[in-house]
């Protein structure tokens, strides 16, 4: 069996049977049409990706999941003749063809739909029939269809569609606005009556023709739906900032200090101006109102180092750098080092010393052996146990990826049971450990978490869907919680995360479409109003990013913001650097938590994908409490690797 064929086989599965897709001939539809055909040259390893990808035209290959729902809705029998609006790559219609008894479909961009045709023939699918044209109204000559699929989403429900059904006829067809839209199932009961059913949340690229959207994709009620002054309100509004290296910059938070915990978000990983203004809001945090935590999008044990130096402890033996593994430049960057090296003078003067945490849990291989360090030290005896327990994590603790395909085999069975017993057993012995060291036993005790829900992400990252997401998120929620109940019921943190994680994800794509929760929306469930969220936004400028995960680090131009997206609003309206405060402007608050896209840079960026790789529908004002615009920004200057540290604490954290 290929890659591919192994592939596709896990695809059907896992991300489309394993999410409630039922209907066996669309499953075997779906195991047998090669995807890897049709998805456009160099895009081919991401073939079975539970997601979609980019064509020619603007245009997208939808997400499998979503291609064989959508069949699945339209209850296709074999004497069916169907009208597919949309034809893209050519890849629905092909897998339509292998259960209905003849498909039409309809591509408005003549490039594609020729391309799609060729593809079509070539590859033996008689049964399909390629038209260039207005997809909203339909195939009149071929009409009446016993169902028909749209593939992009309309203002309404095209009349010329609903008229082309067959008595007892199917429409699929996603309506909405132009970001987001609801998946509706319609059926013709008779000649003037037809049922409607709600199938749920989705994003579609825009339906465009006589009865979709305007040419460009918007029409009248796209345009009485945004007001065209909102760049104005936002300029009206917004707070001008100073430079975050301006001792002022920090001022403008206080109105945050009273909160327990406060979210400190970025738009990509790898922005200098991010890092510098989240470390002057910190900064005025810790010296003026009482935090004494911060807590980061980070591996436990890496930060574990970083605390022990910025609390100037003496190095554990052996100790290796911190956030030696991709991505490097994220933490080990000159402006973070510029804040760790305040951290340690400032905890030099103080009786009340600020800690520094990791919420992630990444690193199971370095969780492990902080586990077993401490263990040997502290009780000899339960060192040996678990390494005996840790012993079938072995094999994969450069590569902890390849455990989740390793547990899908029969070969190999999961370490679940005793990385579990080994937390639980380290816990019940808190009050014996943390009698000779507190601080050591909270170091152990959140890497024997660690080590468990890592063991659970590797594993279910290779079923897809929200998951990994959601298991990892929790993950760092209960690693907040656990840090701040240890420092006491007074403790106060500040978190460093990416947009996504500290947003609300209720008010996205992600919470509305995917079922995926994070820490900002569990902050806010936990603590209530003593939590609050801070995004942070820019147009365009440099960033450091890899192309693929493992890669490296790249200094990438950001192209500027998208016409429609929030960032494009807050670009208009022609302020450097400022801040919007949600609960201070009730008529700008409205405007903007209607959803628009949100860019999203992480580690890796794609600039010729930008659209379809990093931007989401999404509620700016709902998501956040505040919003901080640095419209140019600059990529982070990374600090050289390091294979160990050294004793000196002028190199100590990062061996320079």
């Amino acid at each position: 069996m290929s890659d591919f064929e192994r592939s596709r086989a896990d695809m059907v599965e896992t991300q489309i049977a394993g999410r409630g897709v039922s209907d066996e001939a669309v499953l075997d539809a779906m195991r047998g049409v090669r995807r890897e055909d049709f998805v456009e040259t160099g895009f081919e390893e991401f073939a079975y990706e539970d997601s979609a990808l980019p064509l020619t035209e603007g245009q997208t290959i939808s997400q499998p999941y979503v291609v064989a729902r959508m069949i699945e809705a339209a209850e296709l029998k074999a004497v069916d003749r169907v009208l597919e609006v949309g034809t893209g790559s050519g890849y629905s219609a092909a897998v339509l063809s292998l259960i209905a008894q003849h498909v039409f479909t309809i591509e408005r961009h003549q490039a594609l739909g020729e391309t799609a045709r060729d593809r079509l023939a070539a590859m033996g699918f008689a049964n399909v029939t390629v038209r260039i044209g207005d997809g909203s109204l339909g195939w009149p000559e071929e009409a009446p269809f016993d169902a028909i699929i749209v593939a992009a989403g309309g203002p309404s429900l095209p009349l010329a569609l609903r008229d082309q059904l067959e008595i007892g006829g199917r429409l699929v067809i996603p309506v909405g606005d132009r970001r987001s839209q609801r998946l509706l199932r319609i059926v013709r009961l008779d000649a003037k009556r037809f049922e409607e059913e709600d199938l749920g949340a989705v994003a579609f690229v825009p339906l465009i023709g006589s009865q979709g959207w305007q040419n460009g994709g918007s029409g009248h009620q796209d345009r009485n739906r945004r007001p065209p002054a909102l760049p104005q309100k936002i300029a009206q509004a917004a707070e001008d900032l100073p430079d975050p290296d301006d001792p002022a910059f920090g001022e403008f938070f206080d109105r945050f200090a009273d909160r327990r915990v406060l979210l400190l978000g970025e738009a990509s990983h790898g922005t200098s101006e991010f890092y510098r203004a989240r470390a002057a809001i910190t900064r005025r945090m810790i010296e003026k109102h009482g935090f004494t935590i911060v807590a980061v999008e980070a591996d436990w044990p890496d930060a574990a180092s970083v605390n022990r130096y910025i609390r100037n402890l003496p190095l554990e033996p052996g100790q290796e750098a911190p956030f030696k593994r991709f991505p490097t430049w994220m933490w080990r960057n000159t402006d973070f080092d510029d804040f760790l090296k305040w951290l340690r003078t400032h905890n030099s003067t103080v009786d009340r010393q600020t800690s520094f945490h990791g919420l992630d849990l990444y690193n199971m291989r370095g969780a492990i052996a902080s586990i077993l360090a401490y263990l040997d030290e502290v009780d000899p005896d339960a060192a040996a146990i678990a390494r005996e327990r840790y012993g079938c994590l072995t094999p994969w603790h450069h590569d902890p990826a390849i455990y989740g395909r390793a547990v899908l085999t029969e070969s190999y069975r999961s370490c679940e049971a005793a990385v579990v017993a080994q937390c639980r057993d380290l816990l019940e012995k808190e009050l014996r450990y943390a009698s000779d060291n507190g601080a050591d036993f909270l170091d152990a005790s959140q890497n024997a978490r660690l080590v468990a829900a890592a063991e659970q992400y590797y594993r279910v990252m290779y079923y897809g869907g929200p998951h990994a997401w959601n298991l990892r998120d929790r993950h760092m929620f209960e690693t907040l919680d656990h840090v701040l109940a240890a420092s006491g019921p007074e403790a106060k943190a500040v978190v460093w995360a990416h947009n996504s994680h500290i947003g609300d994800a209720r008010h996205t794509e992600m919470g509305r479409v995917r079922d995926e929760l994070n820490i900002g929306q569990l902050c806010r469930e936990r603590f209530g109003a003593d939590a609050a969220s801070i995004g942070f936004g820019t147009n365009t400028g440099t960033v450091a990013a890899a192309s693929r995960w493992d890669g490296p680090v790249e200094f990438m131009t950001v192209r500027p913001s998208s016409e429609e997206s929030a960032e494009r609003c807050f670009h208009l309206a022609g302020r450097p650097r400022c801040m919007v405060d949600f609960s201070r402007h009730h008529a700008l608050t409205e405007a903007l938590a209607e959803p628009r896209l949100q860019r999203f840079i992480g580690v890796i960026y794609r600039p010729e994908s930008e659209l379809l790789s990093h931007y989401a529908q999404a509620s700016i004002s709902k998501q956040y409490d505040a919003y901080v615009w640095l419209d140019q920004t600059r990529a982070v200057t990374p600090l050289p690797a390091a294979e160990a540290v050294h004793d000196g604490p002028e190199t100590f954290p990062f061996g320079l």
